[in-house]
């Protein structure tokens, strides 16, 4: 990490942080000159800081508070190092952290860690994930009291409606394409084609398929940054929010992913369409998953305007080939590529949480040698499935309930991320719908 400092001279200042459990950083800006020492000592935090409501407030009945005298942690540098931050005026990079216990023992309550330990569970096994993500977001201009679509910065005029693969709707921000291409390249995000959606103002790029979960997770983490940071510099906003606006799409956060084994083979292709038995157990992990990891699919109150039926997001509990009214759904093309899509997910997640829990999920599916029920055909908003919790309260009770829940994440984690959404629930109750919004809008 020091060579990296050397080669870049010009840069005066740092950030160093970590994602707390509603994925928001939690660091400090620090001068250049003190950098090589948080390499080699790290940086002294209270554990408390990961479990910070989306406020940034203390949790009030957090165990790590007052009951054990708030004590620190240590945030150590992760693998990635430094990251620049093109949404800067001036050269600033971020240096990532993740959270370790005065004894060096990884901290139960850092999402970073949570996926590490579902990560090593499937390299005991002699397996690795590959994976992609799909992310989602509106470019929105909330300088007036409502929000709209921004303006076309080549007309100067607005979209009248959602226009679905539209290069013209791409053409009319080139410029903040082009930023954000040239960003994630700076970062080292590898990205893949970017889409216009069906929301107003709303896009999609894919990043590449790694075989590096932490990576992965990284990466969305850092996206959601770059993006958020460079709309600003943009004159704009741009939103992960999961329901925006009430009356188009909301934004998901869509996981592809397979399984490979030490000579890189796809565990879920077998040459046919339908793939192979692992493929349908780590399904069937993922279904029995989705009930109790809802929260984390959807963790704040927003989130469950998206989960609606006819409304681009699933309600029912299935899954299907080639099928995208299915919470899990099996993609179409080479049988080569044979590989899981877990559509549950909001924008608004936290990457490192979301990725253990879809994973995890999939885990026990191997594990327990699960079978899912058949796949479905048609519209599934249509048929009698189990459902999806449709309200905060429902998914809260049901992370805190869960024993699968605790065969995928550290007890401590749930306890304080159930603790964390319960005062958010609290005072979300007392907002306006402005408020709500205002929240939200370029937050999460």
């Amino acid at each position: 990490m020091t060579s990296w400092l050397d080669a870049h001279p010009e840069y005066k200042s740092i950030r160093a942080g970590a994602a707390d459990l509603n994925g928001q950083a939690r660091g400090k800006r620090i001068p250049i000159r003190f950098a090589r020492k948080i390499e080699e000592e790290g940086m002294r935090f209270p554990l408390s800081v990961l479990n910070l409501d989306i406020w940034g407030e203390d949790v009030e009945d957090s165990p790590l508070v007052f009951e054990i005298g708030d004590p620190d942690g240590v945030l150590q540098p992760t693998e990635r190092g430094y990251v620049p931050m093109p949404w800067l005026n001036s050269p600033s990079a971020l240096l990532p952290l993740w959270m370790y216990t005065e004894d060096g023992q990884p901290f139960g309550g850092d999402p970073r860690h949570a996926l590490a330990m579902v990560v090593e569970r499937y390299k005991a096994l002699g397996m690795t994930p590959v994976v992609a993500t799909e992310m989602e977001f509106y470019l929105v201009d909330d300088s007036g009291r409502e929000i709209q679509q921004p303006a076309s910065p080549r007309s100067g005029k607005r979209r009248p409606g959602a226009e679905i693969l539209s290069l013209r709707a791409l053409d009319a921000f080139d410029n903040f394409f082009n930023d954000l291409y040239d960003g994630c390249d700076a970062m080292g995000i590898e990205t893949e084609a970017a889409t216009s959606e069906v929301g107003l103002g709303q896009f999609e790029i894919n990043l590449v398929h790694v075989d590096d979960a932490l990576r992965a997770a990284d990466d969305a983490w850092l996206f959601k940054m770059l993006v958020r940071g460079l709309a600003r510099k943009h004159d704009m906003a741009a939103s992960f929010m999961a329901k925006p606006y009430e009356d188009y799409a909301g934004n998901g956060m869509h996981v592809h992913f397979s399984v490979i084994d030490k000579d890189g083979k796809n565990l879920f292709a077998d040459g046919t369409h339908e793939g192979t038995p692992l493929l349908r157990q780590a399904i069937a992990g993922c279904l029995k998953g989705i009930p109790d990891l809802a929260l984390i699919f959807a963790p704040h109150g927003n989130s469950y305007d998206r989960l609606v039926p006819e409304s681009h997001a699933p309600t029912g509990v299935c899954w299907a080939y080639e099928n995208r009214t299915a919470s899990v759904r099996v993609p179409g093309g080479s049988p080569a590529g044979r590989r899981v899509e877990h559509r549950v997910a909001g924008g608004d997640v936290n990457p490192y949480l979301f990725l253990a829990a879809v994973l995890g999920s999939a885990l026990i599916g191997i594990e327990d040698g699960l079978t899912p029920p058949p796949p479905i055909s048609g519209n599934a908003y249509e048929q009698d499935l189990p459902q999806i919790p449709a309200t905060w309260a429902e998914a809260i009770d049901a992370l805190e309930e869960s024993e699968l829940a605790k065969r995928i994440l550290p007890e401590q984690l749930i306890q304080n991320f159930v603790l964390t959404k319960r005062q958010e629930l609290h005072y979300f109750r007392e907002l306006s719908p402005n408020e709500k919004l205002d929240l939200y809008l370029d937050t999460v």
